[in-house]
């Protein structure tokens, strides 16, 4: 049956190569359970896949495209009810290049529960966000002691690791455009200006950073460091290249939906917040430009109708 909508793309390029096309239902199968999608992130691993330069991810045309997914359960695959799930149920995880559709399937194992209080878009915008922020901060072993320097703290990642290191009872130091800075205030952080004068403005806050989460690349590292924080508490997401001239970290803890699930129940309950910039299923090109700027606060999600 051809009737679910995705977005799809046929070559590698801008983001106008993408397009909403109509494609085959998927069915479960065993130990999955099908979701129709309420809501969809869109994420700078979409970006790179779209644009062609992350030549390990294995890409055929017509590519769909996605790895964040909150939506309602509406079949079940063989064994897949011995999970607990319904129809019905709302959940959240992350899947491979499909997320951005109506349906997707995935196994239970890797589903959450959606709580009540907490709406699809931000279910939605906090998947990969969370799985990534909590499980660099495990890996970078940030404590009540540490002063973490943030950098591009208002990005999905930094406003999630933001929140969860001042939970822990860490002072943040969190780098940003000024027009940005009334945010990180209200997330708890001492905001700075990224750009050539960041080690003078971080030492101006009169801490001393102890770690630093990199969300930025460019000369995120070699600042760092200059601020005095030793290389292996330095961690990056996202410049594999400047963190191994300068003996820094890769943080990439991979998925969690334990992480994920717990980042979520402080959302829910009110203690961890996430904007999102939302845009209609049909504006996919639009969502993307927004997160290839690399400017903006918070989580671009794609909005589905119920």
């Amino acid at each position: 049956m051809w009737a679910m909508r995705a977005v799809v793309f046929d070559r590698f390029g801008p983001p106008d190569v993408l397009r909403i096309a109509d494609l085959p239902d998927p069915e479960p199968g065993p130990g999955e359970v099908r979701v129709r999608v309420r809501a969809a992130g869109v994420q700078p691993f979409d970006v790179g896949v779209r644009r062609g330069t992350m030549p390990w991810v294995q890409v055929r045309f017509p590519q769909t495209s996605g790895q964040e997914y909150a939506g309602v359960v509406d079949r079940l695959g063989e064994g897949a009810a011995e999970s607990g799930f319904a129809v019905g149920d709302a959940v959240l995880g992350s899947t491979m290049l499909n997320g951005n559709a109506e349906l997707v399937c995935v196994p239970v194992a890797t589903a959450v529960r959606k709580p009540d209080r907490l709406d699809f878009p931000t279910a939605a915008a906090l998947v990969a966000a969370s799985q990534t922020a909590s499980g660099a901060l495990h890996e970078l072993a940030v404590a009540g002691e540490d002063v973490l320097l943030v950098h591009a703290a208002a990005g999905s990642v930094g406003t999630v690791a933001t929140q969860l290191a001042r939970l822990r009872g860490a002072r943040v130091i969190g780098t940003a455009s000024p027009a940005n800075h009334d945010y990180l205030r209200q997330l708890g952080a001492i905001p700075v200006a990224y750009g050539d004068a960041l080690v003078d403005a971080v030492r101006a806050t009169g801490l001393t950073p102890t770690v630093a989460l990199d969300a930025a690349g460019g000369e995120a590292i070699a600042q760092s460091t200059a601020l005095g924080i030793a290389p292996d508490r330095v961690g990056t997401i996202v410049d594999d290249k400047a963190a191994a001239e300068h003996g820094a970290r890769v943080v990439r803890a991979g998925r969690s939906p334990e992480r994920l699930a717990e980042v979520v129940a402080l959302a829910a309950r009110g203690r961890l917040t996430m904007p999102v910039r939302a845009y209609p299923f049909a504006d996919a090109v639009a969502a993307h430009t927004a997160v290839e700027s690399r400017h903006g606060r918070g989580k671009v999600v794609l909005i589905l109708e119920p």
